[in-house]
């Protein structure tokens, strides 16, 4: 193993790193509806987008509500997918199975790995979710959490479609 090729050429450096404060407010919510329209499950945190670190990586936190969410096994052709849990019980599936995980316990999915998350335990949980290269989930999960908000039915055949765009296919 050795280091990449160099993508920066300058001599002194520059001052071009962004801070995200730990206060910041979710970039997206998903799940059902509360009385005043807000969604009430996930709530997502884009940290750093395949756009935002010049596709080397995409970093999110994903805070799950009490309510059982999560996507089945599948697997994805052009990148890999890492899960550090934060809080609460994440049940993760290693391709193997079902594990139920807890705060600092880690997974590396390689390309074609197959895998799923899901918050079954009735309790609020968070996990760090890891694509590398810097894919453009956002566009994936804002199409999630708006068929969610809207209560629109997919048919099997437009699920698939929906997945294919966004190289994901289950298992």
């Amino acid at each position: 193993m050795s280091y990449p090729e160099p993508r920066y050429f300058g001599d002194a450096g520059e001052n071009s790193a962004v801070l995200r404060p730990h206060d910041a407010p979710p970039d997206l919510r998903m799940g059902p509806l509360d009385a005043q329209g807000v969604p009430t499950g996930t709530r997502v945190h884009y940290l750093g987008t395949g756009g935002s670190t010049n596709g080397a990586f995409g970093l999110y936190r994903w805070e799950m509500g009490p309510r059982p969410s999560g996507p089945s096994p599948h697997f994805h052709r052009t990148m890999t997918e890492s899960f550090y849990i934060l809080s609460g019980t994440v049940r993760l599936h290693d391709g193997t199975g079902w594990r139920d995980t807890a705060p600092g316990d880690f997974l590396f999915v390689p390309e074609g790995g197959v895998h799923g998350f899901r918050n079954e335990s009735g309790e609020p949980a968070s996990m760090l979710l890891l694509f590398t290269p810097g894919a453009p989930r956002e566009g994936y999960f804002e199409e999630l959490a708006e068929i969610a908000a809207t209560g629109r039915e997919l048919d099997e055949e437009e699920w698939t479609e929906l997945y294919r765009r966004h190289d994901q296919y289950m298992v």
